[in-house]
Order: C-alpha cells, then structure tokens, then sequence
C-alpha cells in the first residue's frame, strides 16, 4: 500500500500550501494512506461514532469559531475528544489562531499541526485533488506510447519485435513520442494516462545505433509529457494459422489497470507498413469516437441491400405483366 508521510507532504507542497509548521516538528506517528480528508466539527461537537481518524482533519472557520465560542471546560473536553483518535495531522486554514490547549495536546500526541492562508473551500478541492493523483492506481509496462494525430497509441508487443523502430518513424512523420520501453500508468477515474521515467526522459535505445535523443534531433515539438492511452496496438509475428480480424466489427480490449482499452492486433511480417497501419488505426479510432464506424456502416449497407434485393426478386416472382 502506498503512503504519504506527514513530514514529506510538508516538505513537498509547503511552497505550494504556504504551509506553515505550528507543532515543533512535521513528523507523525501516523502516514497519510487516504486520499479523502475530514472535518471534524461533529467530533468536536460530541458525535464520535464512525469518526474517520485516518483521513488529514482540515480546521476550518466554522471549526474555530465553535471552539472559541465555548467555555474553557467545554472547550478542552471537545479537543481531548478528538486527540482520543490516533491522527496523522491537523491543517488550519485562512490563517486562523487555534487555541493554545489545541496545539499543546497536539505536540502530547506527536500530531503535527499545518497552517495555510487559503480559504478553506479552494484548499480542500485542491488538496484532494493532489491526494487522488498520489493515490492513483499505478503501474509500469514494457511498451512505446505515441501521441498519433491526438491519440494516445501504447504499442505493445514481445522485446525486439519492432516497438521502438516504429515509434521512431511515426515521430519522423510529425506524432509525438511520449514514452518508449518503459511506460509509467497512473489511472485517474476511468482514464489511464501514460508517461515516460524520469530518468530516461524522451530517450530511445535503437538496436544497432544505440540510444538517442528525440527532443534534440527531432525538437521540442515531437514529444510530450504524458498522453491519455486511447488505443493499444499489439504487435505479433505473422502465423498462417491464425485467425486475424478482418472486420471490426467486434473490437476486442486490452485490461490496463482494470480500465479495458480497445485494441488492435497487427500482424506483421517483412514489408509491412506498420506505421502508416498505426495512423490508420488513430484515425479510425477519431471517427468512431464521433460515432462512425465504417465496419457497421458497411454491414449496415449489405443488409440494406440484400433487404432491397429481397424485396425487388419477390415483386418480380408475383408480376405477371
């Protein structure tokens, strides 16, 4: 399971939060392992039941005022009652003072205290948001991933079959590389988007030149960060006993992090234009993203026709003229 320390995040997204540190230090006992975070003015106002401590606890304007509005007595049982919970850290917004018995049982149970100067609403979207990137189902496959007339082609295949000399060509064509060999995947939602290691950048390995740079020999205009992976296109040596789709009709689909994506199978063999096959396969999948399908439009015709053709053999059967 993934997590976030307290003291990372801190680190991290300080400049981004202008998070300031309340408590003597940022680390807790307790990762962020969630992406949701939690308000707890139910808690504080008693309700305790199905409290979720695993979550960052944001404090708030209608937080604070609770509090402050509270007796002394009333005030510290309310804070004694959150600080029941093993919580990983609290977060202040709009800059708001919290009070002193807050931040003194915070440094008791080693639970570090952030402050922003954000309101509370922008914060939270914000947050969450960072949160679900971080918390992203994620993977890494062996493949090349091409932005080809806008979409997003993993070409997958066995190592040496090709993936990279294609991915090269289709660059030298005017598409853009946004990983070769080793692509990262992180799913958001229903989507899946790819992108190359840090490390390796835009560089490619060519069997017999070795590696080279596709930013500096092609420009800044052939590659880019990360693309949505719309199509996968699966490679394979050419078999006479097997059975390839001539049709269409029945895209089949490729499980990328439990999002299935369609896919193409292309045999290959030598002399075989694989490249201008994989902008086919882009352009295809634009027209039946607007909702044309050339395989059922062509089967729609046949059975048009043969419906006509029917019809006319029938009034010819019955004409007696």
């Amino acid at each position: 399971m993934r997590v976030f320390r307290v003291a990372d995040f801190f680190e991290h997204k300080r400049e981004i939060y202008k998070l300031e540190l309340l408590t003597a230090s940022p680390e807790s006992e307790r990762d962020i392992t969630v992406r949701e975070v939690n308000r707890p003015g139910l808690c504080l106002a008693g309700h305790t039941r199905n409290f979720l401590d695993d979550r960052i606890q944001i404090l708030g304007e209608t937080e604070i005022t609770f509090l402050e509005t509270m007796a002394d007595a009333a005030q510290r049982a309310a804070i004694d009652r959150l600080f029941k919970f093993r919580l990983n850290c609290i977060i202040i917004t709009k800059s708001l003072r919290l009070p002193p018995y807050l931040l003194q049982r915070a440094e008791e149970r080693h639970v570090p205290v952030l402050r922003t100067p954000l309101s509370t609403t922008p914060f939270l979207h914000s947050l969450t948001e960072l949160l679900t990137d971080f918390f992203a189902p994620r993977d890494s496959i062996h493949a090349s991933l091409v932005d080809v007339y806008g979409v997003g082609l993993l070409i997958m295949g066995r190592s040496g079959i090709g993936k990279s000399e294609i991915a090269l060509d289709l660059v030298e064509r005017g598409q853009r590389l946004v990983a070769d060999d080793v692509v990262e995947l992180v799913r958001k939602e229903d989507v899946v988007i790819g992108h190359g290691r840090d490390l390796l950048q835009h560089n490619m390995e060519i069997r017999g030149i070795g590696v080279v740079d596709v930013r500096e020999i092609f420009g800044i205009r052939a590659i880019r960060i990360q693309k949505r992976i719309e199509v996968v296109v699966r490679l394979e040596e050419w078999r006479a006993d097997q059975h390839y789709d001539r049709t269409g009709l029945d895209r089949m689909t490729t499980d990328v992090l439990g999002v299935p994506i369609p896919t193409v199978v292309i045999p290959i063999f030598p002399g075989k234009n694989v490249t201008v096959l994989a902008e086919v396969v882009a352009l295809d999948h634009m027209l039946r993203t607007y909702g044309y399908n050339a395989a059922a439009n062509l089967q729609e015709r046949i059975l048009s026709n043969n419906k006509a053709k029917a019809h006319l053999e029938e009034y010819l059967a019955h004409d007696k003229e």
